[in-house]
């Protein structure tokens, strides 16, 4: 597996490029953004040391959901590709659970906050069905966490 070394800003892929393989983070650390460089750039996530990424590109062969950009000076990234990782598999166990524990960590994530989406639009409807039944205290929550789910929407694709 080929380690690469990256200087703060360098572009590890671009968002619409084919997913080739996935990245563990052995030192430093990557932002992951949405639109990068442009008006509508956004801050996803950003990974240090241990963390992976580009798994879903590489399993999938869909174009990359997101641009990774090295956020350090001397960030070190081992690059794994598809018919690496058997051998990641055999060499490094304890590797593979890690990367299987981050999956399923933000899956769980995604999931409740998922959920929590769900309640808050159903809690709109019962407004929607009911306004006379709402008071305007309840109305500004419900309201301030539809904003912040629609402010996680573009940014689960491109995460997991």
């Amino acid at each position: 597996m080929n380690t690469q070394i990256y200087n703060k800003g360098d572009i590890i892929f671009r968002q619409g490029d084919a997913g080739k393989s996935m990245y563990d983070i052995r030192w430093g650390s990557v932002g992951i953004y949405l639109d990068y460089g442009t008006e509508k750039e956004k801050k996803l996530t950003e990974l240090g040391t241990d963390a992976f990424f580009g798994e879903m590109g590489m399993i999938d062969h869909a174009p990359r959901s997101a641009t990774a950009v090295a956020l350090e000076k001397g960030t070190q990234l081992r690059e794994i590709t598809e018919e690496k990782l058997g051998e990641l598999f055999r060499e490094n166990p304890a590797k593979v659970l890690m990367i299987m524990q981050q999956l399923s960590n933000r899956l769980r994530k995604l999931t409740k906050d998922y959920m929590e989406a769900c309640r808050a639009a159903a809690d709109i409807e019962k407004i929607e069905e009911k306004p006379e039944e709402t008071d305007s205290e309840t109305a500004e929550e419900i309201k301030t966490r539809v904003g912040r789910y629609a402010d996680q929407i573009d940014g689960y694709a491109a995460y997991l």
